[in-house]
């Protein structure tokens, strides 16, 4: 029987809970340990990530575990993300910003309900590429941040106002949303191709 490198599993969730991380509780219930042996194996970790010279840490944040990067780099972070990018959006991108589009403002979790997958690090990219923007926080638990389209989107598109967008069919099939949806992306990409 091959033993489990509990501390690759470990950096693998946090990794893919991204900025909610993950408590104590939450990655022991995952790996089906104790807390005690969960914390031994993330002060592990920790040492790892301060002993080896990485680009990372792994931080506790309000009884919340998560990997983030080290303060001392920020500067070139702050690069990567101000430097204009002639890179195009990935498909998860794409859908994400026409999900926001079309039913701003929308949190993270509705926008995630209606891909079927995490759509943190999409999000994250419209949002550097000033496409989206924080619009406010629902009411109640938790106050979730909700988002909606900028003035630079409208401009990506030419549009004056969204009441410009081309309005959803009422009844859909599959294969007619699919080609909608990738003429919708391919005009898209077009657009930013031609701003850059």
């Amino acid at each position: 029987m091959k033993l489990i490198d509990w501390k690759a599993v470990i950096e693998g969730l946090l990794f893919a809970a991204g900025d909610e991380g993950l408590t104590l509780k939450q990655m022991a219930l995952v790996l089906e340990i104790n807390e005690s042996t969960a914390l031994d194996i993330i002060n592990e970790l920790i040492n790892d990530y301060k002993q080896a010279g990485r680009g990372i840490n792994l931080v506790e944040v309000a009884g919340t575990y998560q990997l983030t990067t080290k303060k001392e780099h920020a500067v070139y972070l702050k690069k990567l993300v101000e430097s204009p990018s002639s890179s195009s959006l990935s498909q998860a991108a794409l859908e994400t910003l026409a999900i926001i589009a079309y039913r701003q403002p929308i949190t993270r979790a509705e926008v995630e309900e209606i891909r079927g997958v995490k759509t943190e690090r999409p999000i994250q990219t419209l949002i550097a590429k000033a496409l989206i923007k924080e619009v406010g926080r629902v009411e109640g638990t938790g106050r979730a941040i909700l988002y909606g389209t900028t003035k630079e989107f409208l401009e990506y598109f030419g549009l004056k106002t969204l009441k410009e967008l081309p309005p959803l069919p009422e009844k859909v099939e599959e294969e007619y949303v699919q080609e909608e949806a990738d003429l919708f992306f391919e005009r898209f990409q077009e657009t930013i191709e031609d701003s850059n």
